[in-house]
């Protein structure tokens, strides 16, 4: 019999966040990265970690269960899994991939008393970008804009993931038909972008929101990702007092889509031991 459910919080702006919940045992929520949604980006590591933990799978605002509304700024985002981390009333371990770990330093910075441990897994520190990497990014959603301009929705996903994916994420995201089931988020991504060059607040990568994480943390990072990306996952490290950097042999930045029982092991030995009870 299937333990699959589904869990909702309301935000204090009136939107419903919702993700389907697997498994049983001690709780993790699991924050998606910019492309899909909460269940798009964790199918693959589900299997290797419901025997052990409840896996929340919430969806950004506009994705998967949860309600639409055009405040897509970080700091609404924040907002939202804090809500929802409260919800569960329950010491709870938190995991973000790509935009998704960013959103998770940002909590972790916010000291929720939620929060009893976090796990980013390649975390993009957009205080390091020099002018190349920001041209390549800058690119990249351009490209993505042009494409969606066209209808091509799936192919502009394809395009975006060109920047942080390499040769290996592309060509398993593209067997398990990834970019195709994340197209139809396409404009949330533009949008979120559009808002991302307006913010001025502090970004989550930023040294005065890292130095005051106090959970401990564990930053998770594909040996074979890119350069910039290697240096975002060593700024956090530098950054938190209590964290710590492992590597994903053999991983690119789409860790929990090609290496999820690596990841899954990584992450059972760092949630396990910070969950026991004193």
């Amino acid at each position: 019999m299937s333990t699959q459910r589904t869990h909702h919080v309301t935000t204090t702006d009136g939107v419903t966040i919702g993700g389907t919940v697997h498994g049983q045992g001690p709780p993790l929520v699991f924050l998606q990265g910019i492309i899909g949604d909460g269940d798009l980006d964790w199918q693959a590591l589900l299997p290797h970690l419901t025997g052990r933990f409840t896996c929340h799978l919430p969806s950004q605002r506009g994705r998967g269960l949860s309600g639409d509304h055009p405040d897509l700024s970080i700091g609404r985002l924040v907002d939202d899994v804090l809500a929802y981390v409260d919800s569960i009333e329950a010491p709870t371990g938190l995991v973000g991939w790509s935009g998704g770990a960013n959103l998770a330093l940002a909590v972790a910075g916010a000291q929720s008393d939620g929060v009893d441990a976090v796990a980013p897994i390649e975390p993009v520190a957009n205080s390091l970008m020099d002018e190349q990497e920001q041209a390549a990014l800058g690119g990249a959603v351009a490209r993505m804009g042009e494409l969606a301009a066209k209808g091509r929705l799936t192919d502009a996903v394809r395009a975006f993931a060109d920047w942080p994916f390499n040769d290996e994420d592309i060509a398993v995201a593209e067997d398990a038909g990834y970019f195709a089931a994340a197209g139809r988020y396409v404009p949330n991504m533009l949008s979120f972008f559009q808002q991302l060059m307006e913010y001025e607040g502090l970004m989550p990568d930023d040294p005065a929101v890292l130095g005051t994480i106090q959970a401990p943390l564990l930053v998770l990072h594909g040996s074979n990702t890119k350069p910039f990306l290697t240096a975002s996952a060593r700024h956090v490290v530098d950054h938190v007092p209590n964290a710590r950097i492992q590597d994903i042999p053999g991983a690119g930045h789409a860790t929990p889509l090609t290496h999820p029982e690596a990841l899954a092991k990584a992450l059972t030995q760092f949630f396990a031991p910070a969950q026991q009870p004193a």
